[in-house]
């Protein structure tokens, strides 16, 4: 049965906080007075005004209770319901126009309960509109319902005053049982959300996190929603607890509830039609259309949600696009594509730079007696056509995955590979390096658009959208003595199958075999084991391929790290690389964190200065973001120094000018190869006759592709590639 309870007209508008939380000698205007920022002088309406009004068909319970502005005109108010305390700013006899939406100022045919309304506003056919607090120039038509509660919290998981735990709105990500879950707040970054997901047996942390969140919004009662300045709100059935920034557009939504919406004058959200959207946080600059349905949701700034896409309890990183799709119980770092309609996403911790193709299916998690799995995949991670994946698994920096029904979990170390499910022969093929030998085009093109597309404004956390980064190269380094453990194993096996050679020596013979590039390694049948849950062979292919490039990028990097980090024309010697690595030679793992490269041990003393109190608040973990993004360039730089010396197995007090030379020289020839690859990876699209053969000639082809003489990435890598080697034949020539 519904419960109805009856009251008097009298108290309509009035009591919005109950007498219990009111805090002593304050009254129930008391947060709303702080929350109005017009600095609007009120009076009461005189009695010509009065006159006016209800010739006008207006109606209140109390006129003394409504207040305007000096500039306030009654003959811009008409056919209206007033309840409680209403204030409202100047109206003047004009029209607002926005997208050729063109209103006259004023209030009209609307029911309104206790609002502040800012200057020169629109309301016209609002059936109900309560406890808001409204800017200038806002535009709200054709509503049917606007209310806030006096327990709102706005899409933030707090409590308020006398509330349960059990109120508490949790997003539960990357696992579907809850065990990973995070309590969302307005500026939530991707980085406090991994944090908060991770370190789960660490009780103290947990407990700080969520006491970071409680007490970063106030806990009263009576706080009003919002519409910020020059909002445009038309055509919507129902806000409830919304807080809106300005220069918002929402048009035809269906339902908008427990919300924060940011928005400024800079970086507009849009809101479209038929939307549904309960319990979450809309960053700046996000835009929502047609039909999506999200629930217990954060999308960071600049992230997309259209055409039907659904996301239900996860993090939608920044400059991220989800549509015609499904995304449940996932923690997805910025920069991230899913555009098809029949693809699926569930449970995962996805790394930045990511696309999912369609038919692709990352949810077969119920493989077990244990209905719940995860997965997660390094950036880049690139599942094909109707892939299907099953949980728990795990893959490395820039993973593409070709079309097929992969059977059991896998977990692939190797970055840049390509995973095939060979069903032919009944195996898993991984070849590593594959970007590098066969879609240069592709891998520097990810590189350059996602820097290119980063519209944050305030870009707390700094982000690596490039290939050739700490975590990638990381891997490439562990890579190495993988390969050549497996390519031993496959040399012994084959032509010494009755010799016990332990583990030392399996390594030896491989690196042997790969340093000098012996064709003998083509013919082995190389193997890993514990790649994958099956008793299937996981064969490696293009090893010999695969262990040059990665040697070759390690002793790139460096010189890309120093060159994108030094002054103009001031190149160091290999003295000052010296100075520079007495202070840190050591070889550390960085861990991605939101799409930012911290080192570990940084990390760990980040966690430590949470749980002992040193960082207290969300926003001094923030600040702490900010100074480690300061120092990454030198951080990295270090770093990419250290797998050199590691590599060469030389120490940094060996380090000589002919050490530097030698890279210097290595790196020239390296990144000609790599604009080169570039080139040809995409110059094999242009010499496929199936893909010439739809076109009348090659004309045709070009005007409706481009030519590829035209393209302006491939002629902005060839001018970088140029000017990459001019600084580098400088630096040799100061040495």
């Amino acid at each position: 049965m519904n419960k109805i309870t009856r009251h008097p007209l009298s108290a309509l508008g009035y009591q919005f906080i109950d007498q219990q939380f009111l805090p002593k000698g304050k009254d129930e205007y008391h947060l709303r007075n702080k929350q109005n920022r017009s600095e609007t002088s009120y009076r009461n309406l005189n009695a010509q005004e009065i006159e006016l009004l209800v010739r006008n068909r207006n109606q209140s319970d109390d006129w003394n209770k409504i207040l305007v502005a000096d500039a306030f005109n009654p003959d811009l108010v008409k056919n209206c319901k007033f309840f409680g305390l209403v204030r409202i700013g100047k109206l003047e006899p004009c029209f607002l126009e926005y997208h050729n939406l063109r209103m006259p100022v004023g209030i009209y045919n609307s029911h309104i309960i206790s609002c502040d309304i800012g200057d020169n506003v629109v309301i016209d056919n609002v059936h109900y509109l309560s406890h808001y607090i409204l800017g200038n120039e806002v535009v709200l038509v054709n509503i049917n319902e606007m209310a806030t509660t006096s327990h709102a919290k706005f899409g933030n998981g707090i409590v308020k005053e006398g509330e349960t735990e059990e109120v508490r709105i949790w997003l539960e990500l990357c696992n579907e049982n809850g065990g990973r879950k995070v309590a969302p707040f307005s500026g939530m970054l991707p980085g406090d959300a991994w944090l908060w997901s991770r370190y789960r047996a660490d009780l103290v942390l947990q407990s700080q996190f969520l006491d970071f969140t409680q007490k970063a919004f106030d806990h009263k009662r009576g706080y009003y929603g919002k519409v910020g300045d020059r909002c445009i709100i038309k055509n919507t059935l129902i806000l409830k607890d919304v807080w809106i920034g300005s220069d918002a557009y929402i048009k035809g939504a269906n339902k908008l509830k427990n919300l924060t919406i940011h928005s400024t004058p800079e970086s507009g959200t849009q809101i479209g039609e038929g939307c549904e959207l309960v319990n979450g946080i809309v960053s700046e600059g996000c835009t929502v259309f047609y039909g999506v349905k999200a629930v217990r949701f954060f999308m960071a700034s600049h992230s997309q949600l259209k055409y039907g896409a659904r996301l239900i309890n996860s993090y939608l990183g920044s400059n991220a696009t989800i549509s015609c799709c499904e995304v449940l119980n996932s923690l997805i770092f910025p920069a991230h594509e899913q555009h098809h309609n029949n693809s699926f996403l569930c449970a995962a911790l996805v790394q930045g730079q990511s696309n999912m193709a369609a038919g692709a299916t990352v949810g077969s998690n119920h493989n077990s007696r244990g209905a719940d799995g995860e997965l997660i995949a390094g950036r880049g991670f690139w599942p094909g056509l109707c892939v299907s994946l099953k949980h728990n698994s795990r893959f490395a920096t820039f993973n593409l995955i070709t079309k097929g029904d992969y059977p059991a979990e896998m977990d692939i170390p190797l970055p840049f590979s390509l995973i095939s499910n060979d069903v032919h022969n009944n195996e898993l093929t991984i070849m590593p390096a594959y970007w590098f030998l066969y879609n240069m085009y592709a891998l520097a093109r990810n590189a350059w658009k996602y820097q290119d597309r980063d519209k944050r404004i305030v870009p707390i956390q700094k982000l690596e959208f490039h290939y050739l980064g700490p975590d990638s190269m990381m891997e490439v380094f562990k890579s190495l003595p993988i390969l050549e453990d497996l390519c031993g194993l496959a040399y012994f096996r084959h032509y010494h199958p009755k010799t016990s050679a332990d583990s030392a020596m399996v390594r030896q013979k491989g690196k042997e075999l790969l340093v000098s590039e012996d064709p003998i390694v083509d013919r082995l049948d190389i193997f890993a084991k514990g790649w994958e849950n099956s008793n299937r062979n996981v064969r490696l292919i293009k090893v010999r391929q695969a262990y040059r490039i990665y040697r070759q990028i390690l002793q790139y990097y460096p010189i890309y790290c120093l060159l994108e980090n030094t002054i103009q024309d001031s190149y160091p010697s290999a003295r000052d690389i010296r100075v520079l690595l007495s202070k840190s030679s050591t070889l550390e793992s960085w861990i991605n964190v939101g799409g930012q490269m911290i080192r570990q041990t940084d990390l760990e003393n980040l966690v430590a200065s949470i749980k002992k109190g040193s960082i207290s608040s969300w926003t001094a973990l923030h600040k702490a973001y900010q100074k480690l993004g300061q120092a990454y360039g030198k951080s990295k730089t270090t770093h990419a120094l250290s797998l050199i010396l590691a590599l060469e197995e030389i120490k940094p007090e060996e380090f000589t000018d002919q050490h530097l030379k030698k890279l210097l020289v290595a790196a020239m020839s390296f990144r000609s190869w790599l604009s080169k690859q570039i080139l040809n990876s995409r110059k094999k699209d242009y010499d496929n006759n199936f893909r010439n053969m739809v076109y009348q000639d090659l004309n045709e082809r070009d005007t409706v592709l481009g030519s590829l003489e035209s393209n302006s990435f491939i002629a902005e890598d060839r001018q970088n590639c140029h000017s990459f080697q001019e600084k580098v034949s400088l630096w040799l020539d100061s040495l």
